[in-house]
């Protein structure tokens, strides 16, 4: 597969590469981008219907579990399908507006995953450390609440990320070695001071991601605090088990994000492409792994899989 060889510049379209360097393997890339997009659309719709059909499930662990699914299918449908496009049709041109679109949905839908984490390890922290209150402190109102509340954060502050790259002029190269369009990526392309751009992004990802993690990792020292008072072993062993996805969930989320940061500031002599494959890590590997996880993790989830796939069998 040829290299893209537009060279040209212009202030309304931009050219995403894909891979440079790895422009002859664009095929075999696809591959697992293809794969796992399947899965990522197969288990969350799965996991989302499955969650609406049994009334069983309409406790609040398991609507977050549906708003996390449900903001699976955005990042995924946002990046996946234009990757596609460029590995199979070397179709990379896309608008300013479109590349804009891309950057809010990209960066939005991940501050979600972010809330929606932290409302998840909340859920937890309640049903072990004051499991009396439970049914009122999370009640479906307040669960409501709390899904209003991480929408409209992602959207407020990720809002002037528009305003932010729409202002700039693009007065240099076009063409974006990248898969998808970023928000401080495009901005090394204008012809502005972008001091602006680097601050807010950096005071947006300090403001919700960090702080969410560390909520996340107060909630659990909270949490394992009590289960270590648990007067039996069965007990703590219980009480952990209810978190087993959940904690799993978090790594995939978070760490390739810790990882991939990491390598940017210290792996100066990474090629490009792996910088790259690294930043696609993180948009395939959480909506396709997290219903795998909760599908494994939770009985309950798991029964009515099993019973739905085994009741269509049985019609064939």
């Amino acid at each position: 597969m040829a290299p893209f060889n537009y060279t040209g510049t212009s202030h309304s379209v931009f050219i995403l590469l894909g891979i440079p360097g790895l422009e002859e393997q664009h095929l075999w890339i696809s591959l697992p981008f293809f794969i796992s997009y399947l899965v990522a659309l197969f288990g969350n719709i799965t996991l989302i219907l499955v969650i609406i059909a049994e009334r069983s499930l309409h406790e609040p662990m398991y609507l977050f579990l549906c708003m996390l699914a449900a903001a699976d299918l955005i990042l995924s449908t946002t990046t996946v399908p234009k990757a596609l496009a460029i590995f199979w049709f070397r179709a990379g041109a896309i608008s300013l507006d479109g590349c804009v679109t891309q950057i809010f949905f990209i960066h939005a839908t991940f501050i979600a995953e972010s809330g929606i984490l932290l409302a998840m390890a909340f859920d937890r922290y309640v049903a072990i450390c004051d499991p009396l209150h439970y049914s009122t402190v999370l009640s479906h109102v307040v669960i409501v609440r709390i899904g209003l509340a991480v929408v409209l954060r992602s959207f407020c502050v990720i809002l002037p990320d528009v305003f932010l790259v729409k202002r700039l002029p693009f007065c240099r190269s076009n063409v974006l070695p990248h898969t998808y369009c970023e928000h401080m990526a495009v901005a090394r392309f204008a012809c502005a001071d972008i001091r602006v751009n680097v601050w807010y992004g950096l005071s947006v990802l300090l403001s919700t991601v960090v702080l969410d993690a560390l909520l996340i990792l107060v909630s659990y020292g909270l949490i394992l605090h009590t289960v270590f008072r648990l007067p039996s072993r069965g007990a703590r062993q219980k009480a952990l088990g209810t978190c087993g996805s959940h904690l799993g969930v978090i790594s995939m989320f978070y760490l390739p994000g810790i990882f991939t940061i990491i390598t940017q500031r210290f792996g100066q002599h990474v090629p490009l492409h792996t910088h790259i494959l690294l930043a696609n890590v993180c948009m395939l590997a959480p909506p396709m792994l997290n219903p795998i996880i909760y599908g494994i993790k939770t009985r309950q989830i798991r029964e009515r899989v099993l019973s739905s796939l085994s009741s269509q069998w049985k019609l064939c």
